[in-house]
């Protein structure tokens, strides 16, 4: 097996488990801030980061969320099945 190769495989096998994985707490938190910023402020002023409940309220306000911030709860709980 030439160098090349050898280089691609292990770049392959280290790759795609990093991104097979579901995102980390944190990771999440940091894509709704992102995307849910003025979503968050909004509709969910009074709710303590932690545990989940900023998630947690927005769900269950999908319907007023904007269009970003829908997209990235879907990826956050798409992610979280797969």
């Amino acid at each position: 097996m030439s160098y090349r190769a050898t280089v691609l495989l292990l770049l392959i096998a280290t790759v795609i488990p990093a991104v097979a994985q579901p995102p980390t707490k944190e990771q999440e938190l940091q894509m709704l801030r992102a995307h849910c910023g003025p979503d968050i402020q909004r509709l969910c002023p009074g709710v303590e980061p932690g545990g989940g409940r900023i998630k947690q309220c927005l769900m269950q306000q999908k319907d007023q969320v904007s269009v970003g911030c829908a997209k990235a709860l879907q990826q956050v709980k798409k992610k979280q099945k797969g």
